[in-house]
């Protein structure tokens, strides 16, 4: 039999921290409301009133989490970037669909809570909240003691969507002679870590080296860009201009694109379209890695593609370049040939 009287704290869990970081993250949350929110944080569930602007519409969801970039995080101890990106890779996902995100929730999951870091990483996802245009609208921070190593965590992001159903963008109009538009990646996003992990524990670059004008440790953590707000206003500014939409995450260029073609064609992406930014030309030449797989991991400089008609092209690209992205006319769409790959780089 115990004698002392044991406590939740006594066992790992420390209540009154989670109740000190729930007030932290209350003023962020607040920032990225919308008013279809009904209640704020702190209920039991999340409350959200679909808009009447929607005639037929049509819920999309994604979920993700940030991968092995938050070893990285946890190596270089910064903790206020893989926020936005738990929130860019959900989101980026259901806009190629043509959805605009209307709320977000998050799971923070620890062995030990450390409430600085968490509002750290709850600030960056209420960033990215703010770029999508979306609610931040609720979250569960789990405290589990034994389950992480210390100073460690997990992170996954859920993200909901609504499209009217006349407007969801399957890729089914996507024909030959189409024009593939890139645009700018903001680094490596959140794909590819593991090989970009092993590059660095082999070569042992110094972090804080100069790189093109910033630390290496800032470049290899750089959040993933959020293409929303500047795609949804080409989609209600020019329907129908946007045919199919690929979020390059993990497979790269050459497994993310095929994902919106039918199986009678292919994509042919011109790699001198665009310059492959510093970081992946380190990667390739301090790995020594195949551009095959290159391409085939990373996004090496493209985060979304966009397919739209000939006719359409320049128009987009203003629209875009006006809502300051990057844009790359990167190749075409053609009838595919026998036993030919649906996407090549080359």
């Amino acid at each position: 039999m115990i004698l002392t009287s044991l406590t939740y704290r006594d066992a790992g869990v420390d209540i009154v921290a989670g109740d000190d970081l729930v007030d932290r993250i209350k003023p962020l949350a607040k920032k990225t409301m919308r008013p279809e929110v009904l209640g704020g944080i702190g209920g039991f569930g999340a409350l959200f009133e679909l808009s009447k602007k929607y005639r037929e519409p049509v819920l999309v969801s994604g979920t993700d989490g940030v991968g092995t970039k938050l070893k990285l995080a946890f190596q270089l101890d910064r903790h206020d970037t893989v926020g936005q990106d738990l929130v860019a890779m959900s989101v980026n996902d259901i806009l190629v669909q043509g959805a605009e995100p209307l709320f977000f929730l998050d799971y923070f999951a620890c062995g030990k809570l450390e409430v600085d870091t968490a509002a750290d990483v709850v600030k960056g996802i209420a960033r990215g909240c703010e770029l999508a245009g979306c609610a931040l609208i609720g979250g569960e921070t789990a405290e589990m003691p034994g389950m992480y190593p210390a100073g460690e965590y997990d992170l996954a992001g859920f993200a909901v969507g609504a499209v009217e159903k006349s407007a969801i963008i399957d890729g089914g109009t996507i024909q030959p002679g189409n024009v593939l538009l890139g645009l700018a990646s903001s680094g490596a996003h959140s794909n590819g870590y593991s090989l970009i992990r092993k590059i660095i524990e082999l070569v042992k670059p110094d972090l804080d080296a100069d790189f093109d004008g910033r630390p290496l440790r800032e470049v290899v953590l750089e959040p993933t860009r959020i293409y929303v707000k500047p795609l949804l206003a080409v989609l209600t500014e020019m329907p129908g201009a946007i045919r199919g939409m690929a979020h390059i995450t993990g497979g790269g260029l050459t497994e993310n694109v095929p994902r919106i073609l039918r199986d009678e064609l292919t994509a042919r992406i011109d790699a001198s379209s665009w310059t492959m930014p510093r970081l992946f030309q380190w990667l390739r030449e301090a790995g020594n890695v195949a551009d095959d797989e290159m391409y085939r991991v990373f996004n090496c400089g493209i985060g979304m593609v966009v397919v739209v008609a000939e006719d359409d092209a320049d128009a987009v690209v203003t629209k875009l370049e006006q809502s300051g992205e990057t844009v790359f006319r990167i190749g075409r769409i053609a009838a595919r040939g026998a036993d030919e790959a649906q996407t090549t780089v080359s």
